[in-house]
C-alpha cells in the first residue's frame, strides 16, 4: 500500500520537519533511551496524530487502546516482542492474565480488538482469560466478535486482595482494556495484583489538560534537540471549567478561551506564512470515543447552542456529564486516503511502536474530528518496520512513518510524566 497522499505538495515545512527528524535519528533515539530509564513507560497506548503539511502534532492520547484489530497483521511479531518487554518488567514470572474489556458487548468491532489482545499476549507465553466487571453477566458468556472469534466472559469475584474466577484462575496480572469512564469500582481497588494501567490512568481521575501540559514541557526539550520551533509538533490548549452546556452556564467564559486561543493561532499563522483559516476543538476534558467534540472557528459558535448540539456536548461515555473542556488548537489534516480525509493512529506497547492505522471519514473535511459514525480504518502499511530508511528521501514510506512513530512516543512520554504527576502513592 503506498503511503496516502498528502492534498498539498511536500515541498515545505512538514518535509522539513520530517528531515530533521531523520537527520537526526541516532540523538532522538539515544534521547528515548535516556528518558526511558528516568520514567515509567505506558503499558500500552494510542496515539491520534494530524499532519497538516505545516503541522504534524498529536491531538489526542489513549491509555486504554481500543482498535489491536485494525494493524497489519504482517507486524504482530512487533507486538508479541513489545508485549514480552512490558510484562517481563513488571512481572517476569508471570504465566496468567486476566483482560477485562469495557462493558459494552454489543459493539462486535471492540470484541475483535479484544480476540487480538489476547491472542498477542497468548503468543507472549501467557494464558490469558476474559474477565467482566458487568453486573449483568453473572455466568460464563460466549460472545462473537465481527470476525467470527467467539470470546468467553467472565464474572470476576474479589477474595481479599485478589481477583480470580470461579475456577480459582487467579492471574498474576490484570489488565484492563476499560478506560473506567464510569469511574473505579471497588473490586479493583487496593489489588496485590499487578493492574495496568493503573487506576489514575482512567477517565474517572485522568484529563486530557493534565497530558498536554506534560506534553509541552516534552516537546520543548524535544524541539531543543532538533533546533525546531515546537509549534509544528505541538498543538496550543486552554483548559475550561465549570460548564453546564444544559443551562448554558459558562459559555461567555469557554467564548472567551476560544476567542484567545484564536488569536495565539493566528499570531503563529502570520510567523510561519500560513494561509489557512485556524479553528479550535472544543472537547471533553474527561472521555473517549470522539464524543463531546465540536469544532469551532469563531467565539460566538459556542454561544446559544441549539438543543441537538447541547446534548452532543453535555453527556460523553457512561453518562459522564462534561463540565471540563479543553479548548484545542485545530490542527487541519491535509492527509488522503483514496481521497477521503484521514489522520495517522500509532500503536504503542512498552516503549516500542507496534503499528498504527489511517482513520478514514469520506464524510468529514479536514477541520472536523473523524472519530465519529462513518468513519473505517486502513492499516499503515510499515514497510520497514518503522525503522528509517537513512538513504531514502524524508516523505517515503518508511520515513513518513518513522516520523509518525516519533512523535507518538512523545505523547507516550508525556502521559509517563503525567501518570507520575496524578500518582496517589507519590502526590
Amino acid at each position: 500500500m503506498p503511503v496516502p497522499h498528502l492534498a498539498t505538495a511536500l515541498t515545505g515545512p512538514l518535509l522539513e520537519l520530517e528531515r530533521r527528524i531523520l537527520e537526526a535519528q541516532p540523538r532522538i533515539e539515544h534521547w528515548f533511551r535516556s528518558e526511558w530509564h528516568n520514567h515509567a513507560t505506558p503499558f500500552y497506548g494510542s496515539v491520534d496524530l494530524r499532519n497538516s503539511g505545516f503541522k504534524l502534532a498529536p491531538v489526542d492520547m489513549n491509555l486504554f487502546p481500543g482498535g489491536f484489530n485494525n494493524l497489519n497483521p504482517d507486524f504482530l511479531p512487533l507486538a508479541v516482542q513489545a508485549a514480552m518487554s512490558g510484562v517481563e518488567k513488571v512481572c517476569p514470572e508471570a504465566r496468567s492474565m486476566l483482560l477485562i474489556p469495557e462493558n459494552h458487548t454489543r459493539n462486535t468491532f471492540y470484541l475483535q480488538n479484544v480476540a487480538s489482545l489476547v491472542h498477542i499476549f497468548e503468543q507472549a507465553g501467557l494464558n490469558v482469560r476474559l474477565g467482566t466487571l458487568n453486573p449483568e453477566i453473572s455466568v460464563p458468556t460466549e460472545l462473537t466478535a465481527a470476525n467470527g472469534a467467539v470470546l468467553t466472559l467472565e464474572p470476576v469475584r474479589r477474595e481479599g486482595d485478589r481477583l480470580r474466577l470461579a475456577d480459582g484462575f487467579d492471574p498474576c496480572i490484570v489488565l484492563l482494556n476499560n478506560d473506567l469512564s464510569g469511574g473505579i469500582p471497588d473490586t479493583l481497588s487496593g489489588l496485590e495484583q499487578n493492574l495496568l494501567p493503573p487506576l489514575h490512568a482512567g477517565w474517572a481521575v485522568r484529563r486530557k489538560s493534565n497530558h498536554f501540559e506534560a506534553y509541552d514541557k516534552v516537546c520543548n526539550e524535544f524541539a531543543g534537540l532538533l533546533d525546531i520551533d515546537p509549534w509544528t509538533i505541538n498543538p496550543m490548549f486552554s483548559a475550561c471549567r465549570g460548564l453546564d452546556f444544559q443551562s448554558r452556564q459558562g459559555e461567555e467564559t469557554l467564548a472567551d478561551t476560544v476567542s484567545t486561543l484564536l488569536e495565539r493561532i493566528r499570531v503563529k499563522y502570520r510567523e510561519h506564512d500560513i494561509k489557512e483559516e485556524p479553528f479550535v476543538i472544543v472537547k471533553a476534558d474527561a472521555g473517549t470515543y470522539g464524543m463531546g467534540v465540536m469544532s469551532v472557528k469563531r467565539p460566538e459558535d459556542v454561544i446559544g447552542l441549539n438543543r441537538k448540539a447541547r446534548n452532543k456536548m453535555s453527556v460523553v461515555k457512561e453518562g459522564l456529564e462534561v463540565s471540563e473542556v479543553i479548548v484545542q488548537e485545530g490542527v487541519h489534516t491535509f492527509e488522503t486516503v483514496n481521497e477521503a480525509v484521514a489522520e495517522p493512529v500509532v500503536y504503542m506497547m512498552d516503549r516500542y511502536v507496534v503499528g498504527g492505522f489511517y482513520r478514514v471519514h469520506t464524510g468529514r473535511g479536514i477541520d472536523e474530528n473523524l472519530n465519529a459514525p462513518g468513519m473505517h480504518f486502513v492499516p499503515l502499511s510499515f514497510e520497514s518496520v518503522c525503522l528509517p530508511d537513512r538513504k531514502g528521501s524524508p516523505d517515503c514510506p518508511p520515513n513518513r512513518f518513522y516520523a509518525y512513530g516519533v512523535i507518538a512516543r512523545l505523547a507516550l512520554l508525556a502521559a509517563s510524566l503525567e501518570l507520575e504527576a496524578t500518582d496517589p502513592d507519590f502526590n
